[in-house]
């Protein structure tokens, strides 16, 4: 098997992974009448998910960083089966939240594991594509996953989606076992020198664009259910047929983000993909209350959220290549931070102002990225150009001599 169909392996396994993540999403509403509490407090199984993954992978990463990336995906997949089993079998919010956290835990390992052997089974000039196929997977979760989870939840009970994803999560270790090559485990990283990259402050500024675009485009995803229903208007059929609009066009978005990556380069995609997702967000708080015109905008909402995906994560990993693998892990804890926190400023903000506000606070928010990009990409680009002029200047001094 070639490693291309490896790469779409682990991105048939990110969906998985990726559904049991974002469902909550599409069925928050149901779990909330169903355990007797607020929207917005069911709107914290997203941040507890996202604190446990944040502060969990790093650790965990560097306490696993010996063992075969194979016997890593391996093993995080059993865990995933487990945390979404307690969901499906045990009632109460007290295991919800037990199962949330443990499958936190599994999903991160699993993600920053697979975009690893990604990177490594693709060619150096595909690797922007590449890590852009595994967005797909999660992005397919949407697309799939999420509205049928919907229609299940509308039509059944919400636990089926849990009970269904831990079984194929048995099937998925399987595939993982014929299809994934074994590779030799890595030196493990102390989390120490992990964070030191932190101090880097070309790569803080990075980082901080993930945090603010995942914040503003949380703080609306989180409550995109309640805010479909209750403030444009539409019937349980209009959000389940929304919601897969949304995902068709955020699959399309990561494959365009990780093509218009390798092709026009990581500033272009990154800021316009930034300036398009701000002003839907805002255009969606102006037209929040027109099915017609909320329809599209939700789509071309998912597919300028999305198309930052790859690039970000592309230009992160090209500012420090010879730490890839703690570079993907910061990222996607700072990633799970910035759903935690937009999961609780969206209820917060339900709360204490409107449903219908979350969207003009989210564009906020992802116009602090846009910007915080511009500032990024100026100062790589200085960076370089000095590089290069105080090469040419040492070269010409040893010809001189």
């Amino acid at each position: 098997m070639s490693n291309a169909w490896k790469i779409y392996i682990l991105a048939i396994v990110s969906f998985l992974v990726g559904t049991s993540e974002n469902i909550i999403a599409g069925i928050l509403d149901k779990v909330a009448a169903d355990t007797g509490i607020s929207v917005a407090a069911a709107g914290q199984l997203i941040t507890v998910f996202s604190l446990a993954f944040a502060f969990g992978t790093p650790i965990l990463m560097a306490l696993t960083g010996r063992v075969g990336r194979k016997q890593l995906l391996i093993y995080s997949l059993s865990i995933f089966v487990i945390g979404n089993a307690i969901a499906a079998i045990i009632p109460g919010f007290g295991f919800l939240i037990t199962s949330r956290i443990i499958s936190a835990l599994s999903t991160g390992v699993f993600v920053v594991t697979s975009l690893t052997v990604a990177s490594k089974l693709a060619p150096a000039e595909r690797q922007g594509s590449a890590i852009a196929t595994l967005v797909m997977g999660f992005s397919t979760s949407l697309i799939i996953g999420v509205p049928l989870g919907r229609v299940i939840a509308s039509s059944y009970d919400w636990k089926l989606i849990f009970g269904g994803i831990g079984i194929l999560g048995i099937l998925a270790i399987f595939l993982i076992i014929y299809v994934i090559p074994s590779t030799t485990g890595e030196e493990p990283v102390p989390l120490r020198k992990q964070l030191a990259l932190l101090r880097q402050p070309r790569i803080a500024i990075a980082l901080s664009i993930t945090f603010f675009w995942i914040l503003g485009y949380s703080i609306v995803y989180t409550y995109i259910s309640p805010f479909l229903l209750q403030i444009t208007g539409m019937n349980e059929q209009g959000v389940s047929i929304g919601l897969f609009a949304f995902g068709i066009a955020s699959l399309i978005g990561s494959k365009f983000g990780g093509f218009s990556t390798d092709k026009w380069g990581v500033a272009r995609t990154l800021i316009s993909g930034m300036l398009v997702h701000a002003v839907v967000l805002l255009s969606l708080s102006i037209s929040a209350h027109s099915a017609v015109i909320v329809f599209p905008l939700l789509m071309l909402w998912a597919f300028s959220a999305w198309s930052s995906g790859p690039t970000q994560q592309y230009y992160l990993i090209s500012l420090a290549p010879e730490a890839s693998g703690i570079m993907l892990s910061l990222n996607t804890s700072i990633l799970q931070l910035a759903m935690a926190a937009g999961a609780g400023i969206g209820g917060f903000a339900i709360e204490q102002i409107s449903l219908a506000s979350i969207s003009w606070i989210g564009a906020a928010g992802v116009a602090v990225a846009g910007g915080t990009a511009a500032v990024s990409l100026g100062l790589s680009r200085f960076r370089a150009r000095a590089q290069s002029r105080i090469q040419l200047e040492e070269s010409q001094r040893t010809a001189a001599n």
